[in-house]
């Protein structure tokens, strides 16, 4: 991961230790750190992630699904607006704790979504978008 990704995912860690305090398990703690993970394999810096951000908006995500099949920059677009399903499957692979993986693969989506229970899920989005 980008140093700013690790600052961020560091940060995120921290605050949902404090808001759970005890009840932040390693594996929340890990969901934490290594919710964006499968962003390293669209290997964009922050204009490029400006531009997929950009992208999404203008094209959607259903778009960028078939940006992954192509070449170049617009793969890497593709490949960074779908980290959150990339990363799950990596953690998956990698034999993480399956909390770990959901928030990794949920964590984009909207809270009606979302398959863990409310006080975690609010603590690691609220640690994330503050």
């Amino acid at each position: 991961m980008s140093g700013p990704d690790r600052r961020h995912s560091t940060q995120v860690a921290r605050d949902v230790d404090r808001i759970l305090g005890n009840e932040a398990s390693l594996p929340v703690l890990a969901a934490a750190l290594l919710h964006d993970v499968g962003k390293i394999e669209a290997g964009l810096r922050t204009w490029g992630r400006v531009i997929a951000t950009l992208s999404a908006k203008v094209a959607g995500r259903d778009a960028a699904k078939l940006w992954i099949k192509s070449s170049g920059f617009t793969r890497r677009v593709g490949l960074y607006l779908h980290h959150p399903e990339i990363g799950a499957d990596m953690l998956e692979r990698a034999g993480s704790d399956p909390l770990t993986v959901r928030w990794t693969e949920e964590h984009h989506r909207p809270a009606d979504q979302w398959t863990l229970s409310t006080e975690i899920t609010s603590a690691l989005d609220a640690a994330d978008n503050d």
